[in-house]
């Protein structure tokens, strides 16, 4: 995982604090809070981290963690990392803006194949409008009376224009689509553990089965082009955090020197040394052992 983003980056933009707001149709959306300040940061420097800590908040949903717990962890996750990206992962292209409608693969969270630009956008803006006119093929979108966003916008002028409207303040995400997104990662790793754990004790059809849900897991391949920089570096065009995060984990998830392992006593994910980890700290190991003693010793009094 080092050799592979030592040399490379990207860019994402997070905001120093977010908030839970409820709209007027009752669904709750993370969004920055007011006069938030945004800052640019290449969430592949945070890897694997950033993958550890996604596939973490899934295992709270997994494990059936309270709900104040489960979201308090998807909000400080956000407040570090940003928001997914949702609204340009979804659709068949993050130029979307280019075109008369948006298109939309199958997914989660939207059942149509495709929707109204005007219509998509207010799942993602339901507090504050950009001020944006469609017309056909044709977008204008212009940012006033906001020197951060002002600035924020032309950083980004080259990128699509989709991509950089999600990084305004107006912007959110369904909280229960985002939740979502962090369960599926977890499931998808639990199904890999499992299969490869339960092996010879599942049969045929069960071991089809978690090859059906695994080939599942993927998306639309990032592109990347070379940067002369100090050195050579690839540059990888994230067009959502939530592609990027993929990315990131499908590596991990195949790393065979540093696997993924699920924590016997904690159920936390952590990155293993050895293929045989059973725990992710000696201090889990020590209190697995003592409640597997005390277990052992009050059924046999019993």
């Amino acid at each position: 995982m080092k050799n592979l983003f030592e040399q490379s980056r990207s860019h994402w933009v997070r905001y120093d604090r977010y908030e839970l707001k409820t709209a007027a149709d009752g669904k709750r959306y993370i969004t920055p809070g007011k006069n938030t300040k945004p800052d640019i940061y290449n969430p592949l420097k945070e890897a694997p981290g950033i993958v550890l800590d996604a596939l973490n908040v899934g295992m709270l949903m997994m494990n059936r963690s309270p709900e104040d717990e489960v979201q308090k962890a998807i909000l400080e996750f956000v407040t570090h990392y940003g928001l997914l990206g949702l609204m340009t992962a979804l659709p068949t292209t993050t130029s979307f803006m280019d075109y008369e409608a948006v298109y939309l693969p199958k997914n989660h969270f939207i059942k149509a194949e495709s929707m109204e630009t005007e219509d998509y956008l207010a799942l993602f803006y339901p507090f504050d409008q950009l001020d944006l006119v469609k017309k056909g093929i044709e977008s204008r979108w212009s940012v006033s009376g906001d020197n951060m966003m002002v600035a924020l916008t032309m950083t980004f002028i080259n990128e699509p224009m989709a991509k950089t409207m999600s990084f305004q303040r107006e912007y959110a995400e369904p909280y229960d689509w985002v939740a979502q997104q962090f369960k599926d990662w977890a499931f998808t790793l639990t199904t890999s553990i499992l299969y490869y754990n339960d092996y010879d004790l599942i049969d045929k059809d069960t071991r089809n089965l978690y090859r059906m849900g695994m080939a599942a897991f993927g998306g639309i391949a990032p592109s990347y082009h070379i940067e002369l920089l100090d050195k050579p570096t690839i540059y990888w065009d994230f067009h959502s955090l939530l592609l990027g995060i993929q990315m990131m984990f499908s590596f991990l998830l195949v790393d065979g020197e540093k696997p993924l392992r699920l924590c016997k006593h904690c159920q936390k994910v952590f990155l293993s040394s050895r293929s045989n980890s059973a725990f992710c700290s000696p201090r889990c190991k020590n209190q697995y052992n003592v409640y597997k003693s005390r277990g052992k010793k009050t059924s046999e009094e019993d």
